[in-house]
């Protein structure tokens, strides 16, 4: 597993994402976290909607059980989803915060992002509550998630140096490419050209805010799975020969390939099945060359202008 520096610590190039736990037994989750350690990823992410809560609960109750882990994890949550709304203000925030860290059983996340946006946002005060979560040691380090280039200035604007943006997670799959898109059809009148998220890769890149690609292997809005998808066998032809090369799988080389973008992006697998997430991890430090990056790209059916 490779590492990079994220916000000065080291962090896995590849980060486990735990939406999926809350149906698990307890014997389970011990062998998926201890699983996701011994494959080197040291990243967990949550929020505090997956499963209602659960999700959070049942990791928490397995660092009750293992509390020497807690210092080999770096654990990231989101918040700002309610029930048909958004919620920036920061008694919302602050609640939220909170019932998390009783949730995970933990004193301090390393991460908090802001899961959607919030069109009322009210920044200053966005600010004012990181600035007390910070002092508090409550949240080491701030992030957001599904906001474009528009809506992280604003809120940097008043975060200041001490608190910035650090993280956006985003969509981005092998199927799902649009913030790549419309950079390699600059100036074509084609529906590739078109850009729907305001330039969000390269304003992340300008500004070492650090990518999470969601949902690696999905393709639409949680729709599917495209490996061995019988909607995209092109794809699933070239994954195969390119895997083959590295002897690795084309479930690794989905990920292989997302990590071979400089803009050093750290996907969140999300995967709960070991025999997949030693596959993923294998494939952490396998890179590909510029030509078999293009080459899985148009396998998509995207053509070059």
């Amino acid at each position: 597993m490779k590492y990079f520096n994220l916000a000065s610590v080291q962090a896995s190039r590849v980060a486990q994402g735990c939406m999926r736990i809350g149906g698990m037994t307890a014997s389970q989750i011990d062998t998926l976290i201890k699983t996701d350690l011994e494959c080197g990823i040291n990243f967990f992410d949550h929020a505090d909607i997956y499963g209602g809560g659960v999700c959070e609960e049942k990791f928490g109750a397995f660092l009750a059980e293992n509390p020497a882990y807690r210092d080999q994890m770096l654990i990231q949550t989101k918040c700002g989803i309610k029930p048909g709304s958004y919620d920036f203000s920061k008694d919302y925030i602050r609640s939220c915060v909170e019932k998390s860290l009783r949730r995970l059983n933990v004193d301090y996340v390393d991460f908090l992002l802001l899961h959607r946006p919030d069109t009322l946002c009210e920044p200053e005060e966005v600010a004012e509550v990181f600035d007390q979560l910070y002092h508090e040691g409550k949240v080491r380090h701030f992030g957001v998630s599904n906001h474009n280039p528009m809506q992280i200035a604003l809120l940097n604007k008043y975060l200041g140096e001490d608190n910035p943006v650090l993280i956006n997670q985003l969509q981005f799959s092998l199927t799902n490419t649009t913030m790549i898109d419309s950079g390699l059809n600059v100036n074509m009148e084609n529906g590739a050209a078109v850009n729907r998220d305001d330039s969000v890769l390269d304003y992340c890149r300008l500004h070492d805010i650090t990518i999470q690609p969601w949902s690696p292997f999905q393709y639409g809005f949680f729709e599917g799975c495209f490996i061995d998808n019988p909607k995209f066998p092109k794809l699933n032809e070239v994954l195969r020969s390119v895997a083959a090369r590295y002897n690795v799988t084309p479930t690794g080389m989905a990920i292989a390939w997302i990590l071979r973008h400089p803009a050093k992006m750290q996907p969140i697998i999300g995967s709960v099945n070991i025999d997949r997430i030693r596959q993923i991890a294998a494939a952490s430090d396998v890179t590909i060359t510029h030509d078999e990056w293009y080459e899985l790209y148009r396998s998509t059916g995207k053509t070059l202008p």
